[in-house]
């Protein structure tokens, strides 16, 4: 491949608790790898200019030293206060499309996933080249949610709440998922790697 070289990017997104980690570990045995919006952006909370410019955008009170931020306290502001939550975003999404940018021209696929449980909401969309969508109905995901964190069900209506509906993500989708038990979840990643492989 040419140094130039660069595969296409894909996003996969999907409502929490809908899977996403599952099915993006099915695409990495087709060797197809994953940046993980989530996993990059965690990093950053490491450093303490960023956590600096946490707190000077958010108010010294997330912070639980002066060089670290408590991610607790963090968490309970952003999902009761929107700004606050946007404003975080502001901070944290340009820095992760910079490192997508690094990091997706390093790997030799036809084509790299991007998840985020937030792409459509920040317009991160805008920069794929297709979006994938994972799906399950919002009662199994609470069901598995409550299972999985063992937290009250308000924090997790709080956190469904910022994101979109999934109808509106099933709209959006260049691919769909459906990632119930039982499911051929193999079969379906299959199918949806083909296509994409096919559409290049």
């Amino acid at each position: 491949m040419c140094a130039s070289y660069s595969p296409k990017a894909v996003g996969i997104t999907g409502g929490i608790g809908c899977g996403k980690t599952t099915v993006v570990s099915a695409f990495a045995e087709l060797g197809v790898p994953a940046f993980v919006a989530d996993r990059v952006a965690a990093r950053y909370y490491d450093s303490p200019d960023f956590c600096h410019a946490v707190a000077q955008t958010l108010g010294a009170d997330v912070l639980a030293t002066p060089d670290t931020v408590d991610k607790v306290r963090l968490a309970q502001r952003v999902f009761s206060d929107p700004e606050a939550l946007t404003a975080l975003n502001t901070l944290v999404h340009p820095r992760v499309m910079a490192d997508f940018e690094r990091w997706l021209p390093q790997q030799r696929s036809p084509y790299a996933l991007f998840e985020s449980a937030i792409l459509y909401e920040c317009g991160l969309d805008a920069r794929m080249d297709a979006t994938i969508v994972v799906y399950l109905d919002r009662a199994e995901r609470m069901r598995r949610l409550l299972l999985r964190d063992r937290v009250p069900e308000e924090r997790i209506e709080a956190r469904m709440a910022r994101q979109l509906p999934s109808e509106v993500l099933l709209e959006k989708a260049d691919y769909v998922i459906l990632n119930y038990e039982g499911n051929p979840r193999a079969r379906q990643v299959d199918c949806v790697h083909r296509q994409i492989l096919s559409r290049l």
